[in-house]
């Protein structure tokens, strides 16, 4: 696959992403590399990794815990204490090997030692090669705020290797399948087709569906990379997504979703809005409620939990004035962005997708 030029840096994909990570490095000379992992980045991928790299520098390896719940201001410290002990200094370079948490975290923690030292993001799962591979963004939640506090930063490079989808479950698949059905619904709508037209996943089928969705990203972040205009529509189906996932990470009595889960229910909810406020088909409303379920079954939300995750919302990022704002869709690959939505219409949208 061709490589994909983002700002001033390139994804890159499959054995010649390799070749252009050896090349970096002879080329640059880190003082010495970081590698980042979790738990289960160390066992499954970094294996994979290092058979790839060739090089004489030193190498050390920080692993964090996995997991959605670790990504916040206490695992960074954590991070910036073992890169201190380890003798990190302004030339190191951090490799962020794993998934979103990993990626989101890493960039982060890079940007902010030191003031600044270089990183390059592995992804391994299908959310992060389709999601957090381009446009930037770094960060970590607080408390169960996603995503509340971070930077713009962008990475050396981005490396694609689909041989580590290997190591994840279906589930996970699942989850970044939502990434790439909200580039369907919103910007192509051939990626949309394509989804509907499975009979099943396999990494045959989507590697081009992966490829396909990180050039949609890429051209929406480079037009607009801090998102005052059309990188907007990349929150399709988050608003209230994000106040999902975040209300059963924090809730005693329900299992975590998967980012996945969470945005497919944003979807689904924020169609019935783009249906009640901007005649949005109906028809298309019903299909798309009708295929996600379809791929992520259906989640038990509770009308004594609509309260909370509207709370919930009220912090959401994208809010501007106390508004709540929402992208909704006119039709397939047609949206407008800072739709303002009353709280009672809210109540109706998760109604919809309970019903």
């Amino acid at each position: 696959m061709l490589p994909i030029l983002s700002n001033n840096y390139f994804v890159n994909f499959q054995e010649d992403a390799y070749a252009k990570l050896n090349s970096y490095i002879v080329t640059n000379l880190p003082s010495k590399i970081f590698i980042l992992v979790d738990e289960n980045t160390n066992e499954n991928c970094l294996p994979i990794l290092m058979q790839e790299l060739e090089t004489t520098i030193g190498i050390e390896i920080i692993e964090i815990e996995a997991g959605e719940e670790n990504k916040n201001l206490d695992t960074c410290s954590g991070v910036w204490l073992a890169l201190t002990e380890l003798g990190a200094d302004r030339k190191s370079l951090l490799i962020n090997l794993g998934g979103g948490v990993i990626t989101d975290l890493g960039g982060f923690v890079a940007s902010c030692f030191k003031r600044g030292i270089s990183f390059i993001n592995i992804p391994t799962t299908l959310l992060s090669m389709v999601d957090a591979s381009v446009g930037g963004k770094t960060g970590v939640d607080l408390g169960v705020l996603k995503n509340q506090i971070g930077l713009f930063s962008d990475p050396e490079m981005v490396l694609i290797d689909t041989t580590y989808l290997d190591t994840v479950t279906e589930r996970e698949i699942r989850s970044g399948l939502a990434e790439i059905i909200k580039y369907g619904l919103t910007y192509d709508v051939n990626l949309w087709n394509k989804i509907n037209d499975f009979k099943e996943l396999n990494l045959n089928n989507i590697t081009t569906l992966i490829h396909r969705s990180i050039e949609i990203k890429n051209e929406v972040v480079t037009e607009d990379p801090k998102e005052a205009g059309i990188r907007k529509v990349l929150n399709y189906g988050h608003t209230l997504g994000h106040a999902i996932e975040s209300y059963f990470l924090e809730s005693n009595d329900k299992e975590n979703l998967t980012h996945g889960e969470a945005i497919a229910i944003g979807m689904i909810t924020e169609a019935y809005l783009s249906e009640k406020l901007l005649n949005f088909s109906s028809d298309k409303l019903n299909h798309i409620k009708q295929k996600l379920i379809k791929i992520y079954g259906k989640v038990i939300i509770e009308p004594q939990d609509y309260n909370a995750i509207m709370e919930l919302l009220i912090h959401d990022k994208k809010n501007v004035s106390g508004q709540v704002n929402f992208v909704l869709l006119t039709d397939y690959e047609h949206f407008k962005f800072d739709c303002v939505v009353k709280k009672d219409l809210l109540i109706h949208a998760l109604d919809y997708y309970n019903s």
